[in-house]
């Protein structure tokens, strides 16, 4: 990854409002998955809908302080929490250092949120919302063409070419297998990642997504192999996955292909 000379307030500040923002996203998750609206009520615990003070709110502090748990009920706080905070802090960080103060930055701190929010609800309910995957792919296919300058054909043929690809794989299994082995909605996702990131970060992408999802499926059937479990992973969080990765790294992975 190559990097910008340092600047250390801006990387604080992008650390900082990264956590901030993963708090927001903890909010996004959970009240999507609970049927709730974002704006009422308040943040509360889902056990005794305690309504947390401010303290109780600073991003992966208060899960320390808390020792993990409600202060009104001892309920445990899912890792969750402190673990989306994480991420969105850290990718935030990752993105000032790669990218520097400007668009790009933006951009992809933007559509990093979404993936994350993405992610986590599709890990709990195998769905990837058409409230998020729909104006997602319109938002990505212009903000690629007027944000990050990107040729509007290149950002529509990587929006078709990559949600074309998934629904022939959809189709493709269900003939042969029966089932669906791929969800409608990991279509959708794909044209929103082809659309932000172009037709020729495909390949990469999608191989990235693809080796971190076989990663995860040998773990966690290593981890219940002496149950007999078989596995049901969904596959859209490591779309996402690999379309981060492409981000940081993508041109040195096309370069390190290529020579």
């Amino acid at each position: 990854m190559e990097f910008f000379e340092p600047q250390p307030l801006f990387l604080v500040f992008s650390a900082l409002l990264g956590l901030i923002l993963g708090s927001f996203y903890n909010v996004c998750i959970h009240r999507y998955l609970q049927g709730g609206s974002l704006l009422y009520p308040r943040s509360n615990c889902p056990n005794c809908s305690h309504f947390l003070s401010w303290w109780e709110n600073i991003p992966l502090i208060s899960y320390v302080i808390l020792r993990g748990r409600c202060r009104k009920c001892n309920d445990p706080i899912s890792l969750r929490y402190p673990l989306v905070e994480a991420l969105s802090g850290l990718w935030a960080l990752l993105l000032a250092i790669k990218f520097g103060p400007g668009l790009p930055w933006l951009v992809y701190l933007l559509f990093g949120g979404i993936f994350i929010v993405m992610s986590f609800i599709d890990f709990e309910s195998f769905i990837l919302p058409d409230s998020i995957t729909l104006p997602g792919g319109l938002a990505a296919f212009l903000a690629a063409t007027f944000l990050l300058g990107m040729d509007w054909q290149s950002s529509l043929i990587g929006g078709i070419a990559g949600s074309g690809i998934f629904l022939i794989l959809q189709q493709g299994y269900k003939y042969l297998k029966g089932i669906e082995g791929l969800g409608t909605g990991d279509i959708k996702l794909m044209f929103l990642l082809g659309a932000l990131l172009g037709w020729r970060a495909l390949p990469v992408m999608i191989l990235l997504g693809a080796v971190c999802g076989l990663l995860a499926s040998l773990f966690y059937l290593a981890k219940n192999a002496r149950h007999g479990l078989q596995t049901a992973i969904p596959f859209g969080p490591f779309l996402n996955l690999g379309g981060m990765l492409y981000i940081l790294f993508g041109p040195q992975i096309w370069q390190w292909y290529l020579g």
